[in-house]
């Protein structure tokens, strides 16, 4: 199947993070949106654990198990980093500070709501973590995720089935065949990757879904594997 990899999703959604932003990167594939933000802007990416200012992941000889992120990756600082304790971290987080946060997602509705945590893991009962509070804090929400599932069951819905993070939250939707806007109309396609056509893209999305006006191909550099 024609689709973009993990890394290609995190490559997309970097490009659009605007110059002087301050983004908080969750768990999974989201964190490895810090490996592709453009050299030319400048950017404060925040972990809830309490880290402002971290750069890309470490290489082996750079790792300091003193450094991690939200997702216990081994990171580094840019310059003007700063650690402070969680109290603080989710201060600038429920205090509206975070322009922009990308969170993972197993469900979007057609309205924005978030379904995000899982609900049942063994041994460990519901998982939530800080997404609450970031996709009510943050000025903007977007995702990264699958169109479909393994089986090819839609996670972009009419109406999320699993339990809500958020409600009408999430503005942008990153997927591995497309980009999609949530309009006050519902899902609007930015952007397709060749190959997939408008019929597919509906057959696939569990939704109405509007291909803009101005609908681009979906491109990711041959660099970006």
């Amino acid at each position: 199947m024609n689709a973009l990899s993990r890394n290609q999703i995190a490559w997309r959604a970097a490009q659009d993070i605007a110059d002087g932003s301050v983004v908080n990167l969750g768990i999974g594939m989201p964190v490895l949106t810090s490996n592709y933000i453009p050299k030319h802007i400048d950017v404060f990416l925040q972990s809830e654990n309490g880290v402002l200012g971290v750069g890309p992941e470490a290489e082996e000889a750079q790792k300091d198990p003193n450094l991690v992120d939200a997702g216990s990756r081994r990171i580094t600082l840019r310059p003007g980093a700063s650690i402070v304790d969680s109290a603080d971290s989710f201060a600038m987080i429920r205090g509206g500070h975070i322009d922009v946060t990308v969170l993972g997602a197993f469900e979007v509705a057609a309205n924005g709501d978030l379904a995000n945590w899982d609900s049942c893991v063994p041994d460990k009962g519901p998982l939530i973590g800080g997404a609450m509070d970031l996709a009510v804090g943050a000025k903007a929400t977007w995702t990264l995720m699958q169109h479909n599932t393994k089986d090819g069951r839609a996670r972009l819905l009419e109406v999320c089935s699993l339990p809500l993070t958020a409600s009408n939250c999430v503005s942008r939707i990153y997927t591995d065949i497309s980009v999609v806007e949530v309009a006050e109309t519902g899902f609007v396609a930015l952007e397709l990757l060749a190959g997939v056509s408008a019929d597919e893209l509906r057959a696939r999305t569990g939704a109405s879904i509007a291909i803009g006006d101005d609908c681009k191909f979906l491109v990711v550099p041959d660099s970006v594997v």
